[in-house]
């Protein structure tokens, strides 16, 4: 049994039994940290590690993957309620989400790293706050590295069997179902797993019982089925030498029949889109969807030249899929505007090697160096739908009437080595330091930008021309930590990076030329001062951050994106605490407290709400007796508002989880957003900002939070 770094429900008896589980979370092994199995005891800086234990809890109540990790881990928002992640930064900055070490971020900023893997396949993940210069791009506000289950030699095969409904009871179709079944052992030589888990969706409704709109922006999981298949062999090859394989497949799609109906799509002299209701009858080319398959091996040598040795080769292949959009399209020979819907593809290929080596120079010094190289291409289209089709039908059937690239196609190839220092002053007294120096080489294909032209109606391209450019970036990170036994504390300085979009960037306009205008990297400096403590009857952790940026980026109104030359900052605090009682009881919380500015015209104003995270809470309590438990919890959002007078409006939600372990496995009752709270997810309050009124009206972009849900669910190992 594991005591919880952050917020649980931890199965105890009495608090003399708590010592020692606070004592094997200090030395739990993680590898976030250095990209080498360390304790957290060792490692200068906030890490939180989430068991399946933990996610369950949340899962039991209704929860997916990314609300999960947004109520668990204090720095990390608290998440939005469809298929998109946009906006869940990690310490008011972007987050790298990998599993088991390969990267789900791309160049291409999707914001679908959560849409990749079903939590029944996860053992547990692994969270670093702040800027990391040992991971690449990406990495300013963190690293997210999601570890997959593994099989363990055993006599007989380990059979795992999970079940759930849900539904908040307002019709027939407001029913969610899931199923996952593994398989897992073998022998002192290979080990193997095997897990599939299947989720179906129905529809949703909010606080005031109405259904959901569906999010036409970043799409959503309404309808939405997902399966996901994985699979790994571990073989010992020698007693220095394993290999590991593993290899996934992963797909989430939209398979209803539900869609908007816009009874004013076909208006004379404009179409428009108000009044829209969602109706029986769609019908479409392409549906929203994910897919994703991931093959891994992983080499590991204990003694190869007196070192650790990691070797690292994989590849992952990814499909994004959105929902039809609404577009003005001029239709002179009519005298009219005509609504014109489409919708895009993105396709991603990301392959790569890792090679590291970890070793011991003397007893007090520890070196981790290596090298990465990964290759990524991109290419997107745009599907459009027959606007006499759409017409006819208010949105609802979509056929297809021709596809045109959407974005540049382009490779990014990157090289990177780095070098970590460990170097054990005393006992207690820790300094380390480390360097990365990456180089990039971008290679854009040419591109022909289209639209109409509102005089003729005729669709016409102008040439984007392509281009090759490249660019390096240095990073370097020191921290200082003093171990007291029971808690640490330290101090640390690393730096990270991130991209413009190439595609956004690049594809805007003609005047942008690749050649001219290479991909600064946007660099992240951040100071944190950190503690973290379990003893018998505490576990807690906090830090205090301020990270720096002398660059932005940002959407243009047609959702291009610029780097602007304008300072930014974010300052904050992050922590969590949980405090155990006796006969089984225990209460806590997280909090993050962040503010986020951008210096304009030489004074630091509120930085847009568009970008900015919002602070946030939670608190709990609960108990457990081993055999049942009850957990209580109440999840906040803070309002935010910036200098241009918009505004982020916070809401509250409560949660609820009963469970009872039984001879035929674990059941548990758990009820999301326990008093039907009414409100506006923070991602549709951004949507409206992003797209209204540009791109139609704002009730159209306003995603509701879901009302009152139950959820039933049933586990049994065996």
């Amino acid at each position: 049994m594991k005591t919880r770094m952050t917020v649980g429900l931890a199965m105890v008896a009495s608090s003399a039994s708590l010592s020692l589980h606070a004592q094997d979370t200090q030395d739990t092994m993680v590898v976030v940290g250095s990209r080498t199995p360390s304790q957290i005891s060792q490692i200068p800086g906030a890490v939180w590690v989430i068991d399946n234990e933990q996610l369950g809890d949340q899962l039991d109540t209704g929860a997916d993957l990314k609300t999960a990790l947004g109520r668990l881990v204090p720095g990390l928002d608290l998440a939005p309620q469809g298929r998109t992640n946009f906006g869940q930064n990690l310490r008011g900055r972007s987050a790298q989400v990998l599993i088991d070490g390969v990267s789900l971020n791309s160049s291409r900023g999707l914001s679908r790293q959560f849409d990749a893997i079903d939590p029944f396949n996860i053992e547990r993940v692994e969270v670093l706050s702040g800027a990391s210069s040992l991971y690449g791009g990406g990495a300013t506000g963190g690293i997210i590295n999601i570890i997959t289950r593994k099989g363990e030699p055993s006599d007989r095969p380990n059979w795992r069997t999970q079940a759930r409904v849900k539904s908040g009871f307002q019709d027939s179709d407001d029913f969610d179902k899931r199923i996952a079944q593994s398989v897992s052992g073998g022998s002192e030589r290979v080990q193997g797993y095997l897990g599939t888990a299947f989720e179906d969706h129905g529809r949703a409704y909010d606080g005031d019982g109405d259904e959901i709109f569906p999010d036409i922006t970043q799409t959503d999981l309404q309808d939405n089925r997902s399966i996901d298949v994985l699979g790994n062999l571990n073989i010992n090859l020698t007693e220095e030498q394993t290999l590991q394989l593993t290899g996934q497949i992963y797909r989430s799609g939209y398979e209803g029949d539900r869609g908007l109906y816009f009874p004013n799509v076909d208006a004379v002299p404009a179409g428009n889109l108000e009044g829209a209701e969602i109706r029986d009858g769609y019908e479409s080319d392409r549906d929203p969807a994910t897919d994703r398959k991931l093959v891994d091996a992983q080499y590991h040598h204990s003694n190869l030249l007196n070192q650790n040795f990691y070797l690292q080769a994989y590849y992952r292949e990814e499909e994004a899929s959105f929902n039809a959009f609404p577009y003005p399209r001029p239709l002179p020979s009519e005298r009219r505007f005509a609504t014109e819907f489409a919708t895009s593809k993105q396709n991603t290929d990301l392959g790569g090697v890792k090679a590291l080596f970890d070793a011991d120079l003397t007893d007090s010094i520890g070196l981790t160096y290596g090298l990465d190289y990964s290759r990524e291409s991109f290419d997107a289209d745009q599907m459009f739908f027959d606007v006499a089709t759409t017409d006819a039908t208010g949105g609802l059937v979509q056929d297809e009437s021709r596809t045109e690239d959407r974005y540049p196609s382009y490779d990014v190839d990157t090289l990177a080595g780095f070098a970590q220092g460990d170097w054990q002053l005393t006992e207690r007294l820790k300094l380390s330091a480390g360097v990365r120096q990456q180089h990039t080489d971008v290679d854009v294909d040419d591109f022909t930008k289209r639209d109409y032209d509102r005089a003729t109606g005729v669709r016409q391209g102008v040439l984007v021309p392509g281009g090759d450019n490249d660019y390096d970036e240095t990073l370097y990170n020191v921290s200082v930590l003093y171990d007291f036994g029971e808690h640490q504390t330290w101090l640390r300085y690393s730096q990270g990076f991130e991209l413009p979009d190439p595609a956004k960037y690049y594809g805007k306009s003609p005047e942008i030329s690749v050649d001219a205008n290479p991909l600064d990297a946007v660099k992240t400096d951040q100071v944190e001062l950190g503690w973290r403590y379990a003893g018998a009857n505490w576990s807690a952790q906090a830090a205090l951050y301020y990270a720096w940026s002398d660059k932005a980026v940002e959407n243009n109104d047609d959702l291009s994106v610029s780097v602007v030359d304008d300072k930014k900052r974010d300052y904050g605090f992050e922590g969590a605490a949980t405090r155990y009682f006796d006969h089984g009881f225990e209460a806590g919380g997280t909090l993050h407290a962040v503010r986020s500015e951008q210096k304009i015209d030489g004074s630091w104003d509120k930085r847009d709400v568009r970008y900015a995270s919002t602070s946030t809470a939670t608190a709990f309590v609960g108990w457990s007796d081993f055999e049942r438990s009850a957990r209580l919890q109440a999840n906040h959002v803070f309002d935010l508002d910036d200098d241009q007078d918009q505004e982020i409006d916070g809401y509250t939600t409560l949660d609820l989880l009963l469970g009872q372990n039984t001879r035929f496995g674990k059941f548990s009752v758990g009820v999301e957003n326990l008093l039907d709270k009414s409100y506006s997810t923070v991602w549709g309050q951004r949507a409206e900002l992003f797209y209204s009124p540009n791109f139609g009206p704002a009730y159209l972009f306003d995603y509701q939070g879901r009302g009152r849900a139950y959820s039933l669910s049933w586990s049994m190992d065996y």
